[in-house]
């Protein structure tokens, strides 16, 4: 019903901090589907690919069909009707472009997520990953509803 997870890294700051543990629903997705703005426990796609489990947490940003583009520090989705809006993202850290992959645009596939860190410039998300530039929704693990430790805080 739920997992619970360490953060190890300051890839998720402002929102959580490093060593904070999460409370995940495994429910949740069982009868929504995820959405933008999500923050989720997922298997690490290369590492599964593998055959090694690795969780990480990251935020959705981009849903199945859509195209996602990243240039000088913004992030721009199109949705599947052909709709481009900017993303406003009151909860990023790290604003400027340096360790930001410019002009990087991505295509996510059905069934499939894009996602990134809150704190940009120090993040292994979906724009660096090897095997793939998405996470596929059987790995998702559930969507992250609490903060529990140092102090307890909803975060959905």
């Amino acid at each position: 019903v739920f997992a619970n997870a360490v953060v190890p890294t300051g890839s998720m700051l402002q929102t959580i901090q490093e060593n904070d543990r999460v409370i995940a629903s495994r429910l949740t997705y069982e009868f929504n589907d995820p959405e933008r703005g999500d923050i989720i426990i997922f298997k690490f796609p290369d590492d599964y690919a593998r055959g090694v489990t690795t969780y990480f947490v990251k935020r959705i940003i981009a849903l199945p069909g859509e195209t996602i583009t990243i240039t000088g520090g913004s992030v721009y989705i199109t949705d599947v009707n052909g709709n481009t809006q900017m993303l406003e993202e009151d909860y990023v850290v790290g604003t400027t472009t340096e360790g930001w992959l410019e002009n990087g645009t991505y295509t996510v596939p059905e069934d499939c997520y894009f996602v990134m860190g809150d704190n940009r410039e120090n993040s292994e998300d979906s724009r660096y990953w090897s095997t793939t530039h998405c996470v596929e929704r059987d790995l998702i693990e559930g969507k992250v509803m609490f903060k529990y430790y140092p102090k307890f805080e909803r975060l959905d």
